[in-house]
């Protein structure tokens, strides 16, 4: 059987009736292939250009290695300049990317480039919105938004590979308890079943998002990412509706977080070994209960 995908809908524009009826409310991914059409960053958002913008800015960068119990959450495997950065992921292939760097925090005038979906719906945060950067093969491991936030991601200068599961699949994703991520031992395009047979059957979404492409992901969504080219993309966030998730998010950011944190800290590797079992056995049970139903 395998992981069952399907293609995320994919439209031009969507009127907000349209999007709230048939994807806000029912929490559905979509793919808008002009909401950027106004958008000056379009256009403008080059790699020379954002060089030109922050390119002396000192900036943490990321691998696809394994999280290291022994270490602080997000810590970074290296450092460089964004304009040197910048110059690899256009030069070659690494799997380097920035994930915890906002150009817009240190050249404000990039909040002019862009806009915030509003037409379609309220709610948005963040004066100064996340940006991605990703150099040919990098790859985003498998998890969902700690503050599960509805989010509008746009991307730009090349192609992403993006693949989705809807929260009900997080024990059959192998989730990781008091996280938002899962097992990272598995490779979700080539899925070894006999060392992880709940995937088999799991059902998602994918697609290959492609410069000025806006992909709404709805609140709580699993998402693993692969840059096909050196590239970068926007989110955008908003808040969902309902008390209940806002209430969800806050446990997320605070309690959950926090007893990570200091479970991580005293115990490092056995702490982080008895999380991985757990993952493996819920994962087992939820597929033996036939889970989601």
């Amino acid at each position: 059987m395998g992981i069952i995908l399907t293609s995320i809908d994919r439209v031009d524009i969507i009127s907000k009736e349209d999007f709230i009826n048939n994807y806000l409310k029912p929490r559905k991914p979509l793919v808008i292939r002009k909401a950027t059409e106004s958008w000056p960053a379009l256009q403008k958002w080059t790699f020379d250009y954002l060089k030109e913008t922050v390119g002396d800015q000192i900036v943490p960068l990321y691998d696809s290695s394994k999280a290291d119990p022994s270490k602080p959450i997000n810590a970074s495997a290296a450092e460089m300049k964004f304009g040197d950065y910048i110059d690899l992921i256009q030069k070659e292939p690494t799997d380097l990317r920035i994930f915890l760097f906002d150009p817009i925090k240190h050249a404000p005038g990039l909040l002019d480039d862009y806009r915030s979906p509003s037409d379609l719906m309220g709610g948005f945060l963040d004066k100064y919105p996340n940006m991605f950067f990703g150099g040919a093969g990098s790859i985003t491991f498998m998890h969902y938004d700690i503050d599960l936030a509805h989010i509008f991601h746009t991307h730009f200068n090349g192609r992403k590979h993006v693949i989705l599961f809807d929260n009900k699949w997080s024990e059959r994703l192998y989730k990781i308890p008091f996280a938002t991520y899962a097992l990272e031992d598995y490779d979700i395009e080539n899925p070894d079943f006999s060392k992880f047979p709940a995937l088999d059957g799991v059902e998602g979404q994918e697609i290959i998002l492609e410069h000025g492409d806006t992909l709404f992901m709805p609140t709580g969504y699993w998402h693993w990412m692969k840059y096909l080219d050196g590239s970068f993309s926007i989110s955008l966030r908003a808040w969902d509706r309902s008390w209940a998730i806002k209430a969800k998010s806050l446990y997320n950011l605070t309690i959950q977080r926090k007893f990570d944190d200091v479970m991580k800290s005293n115990f490092k590797a056995r702490y982080m070994d008895w999380k991985e079992e757990l993952a493996y056995k819920r994962a087992d049970k939820a597929l033996a209960e036939g889970a989601p139903r």
